[in-house]
């Protein structure tokens, strides 16, 4: 009780203009939401799309609660809590891959097509966050192995053996796959983005430094959420047809 309240008036004390704790959070609050809507919705759904709507669901749980200590990290020290951010990230990407493997699973896709995705996603993780946060002094370089695994990601999806039975499926699952798609070419890229502002390398004379923290929030309440209503969406339509 007494954490409680040094927490609560840590909160009420965050200035009007803090924005990024504002977006830790409406962050935190849009992602709690969001799970309570796939998680009541599961009973409308057959066997075929709960587990992918469900997942939706734990995705954006699993990232409301980081939020939650994110935020009060961010209200006690004023400092980017980027160890947080990144357990988020190790639990909730390769969760984002399996959305992936679930909707194509009507295609034959395999396993080995899952297992692939989240491997890249894992090392993408990893060396990011040895290039942040243990070896800073060699950022540019982990931060390359972590782009080569995001690129790895992107070019599965979009043409590799993703993109082959998305086409191969066809209909409104090749239009949630596509829509996903850009949701990590696009709404991903924020985030090797934030990691070369805010460490050195090559790259720091190009864009300098400072901190993305307020952009972070959004980028993935709008990514986690879109990915989740995407599926929702997907699931509405396949129960109709």
């Amino acid at each position: 009780m007494t954490n409680f309240m040094f927490i609560s008036g840590l909160v009420g004390k965050m200035l009007p203009t803090d924005y990024v704790g504002f977006t830790f959070f409406v962050g935190c609050m849009a992602m709690m939401a969001a799970s309570a809507f796939f998680f009541l919705s599961l009973s409308q759904f057959d066997k075929k799309w709960r587990t992918s709507v469900l997942v939706s669901g734990l995705i954006t749980f699993i990232a409301a609660v980081h939020y939650f200590y994110m935020r009060d990290y961010w209200a006690s020290f004023g400092e980017s809590p980027t160890f947080f951010r990144y357990v988020d990230w190790v639990l909730t990407v390769p969760l984002m891959c399996l959305e992936f493997y679930l909707i194509l699973k009507v295609a034959g896709a395999k396993q080995s097509l899952l297992w692939k995705m989240i491997i890249y996603s894992v090392i993408m993780l990893v060396t990011g966050y040895i290039g942040e946060v243990i070896a800073p002094e060699n950022a540019a370089l982990w931060g390359f192995i972590s782009g080569v695994a995001y690129f790895a990601i992107v070019y599965e999806i979009w043409l590799g053996e993703a993109a082959k039975l998305a086409a191969a499926a066809g209909g409104e699952i090749q239009k949630a796959h596509k829509i996903l798609c850009w949701f990590v070419l696009v709404g991903w890229a924020i985030y090797p983005l934030g990691y070369m502002l805010g460490t050195d390398g090559w790259y720091t004379g190009l864009l300098g430094k400072g901190s993305v923290d307020a952009v972070y929030n959004i980028a993935d309440a709008i990514n986690k959420i879109g990915f989740g209503l995407v599926i929702y969406t997907l699931a509405v339509k396949s129960q109709k047809d």
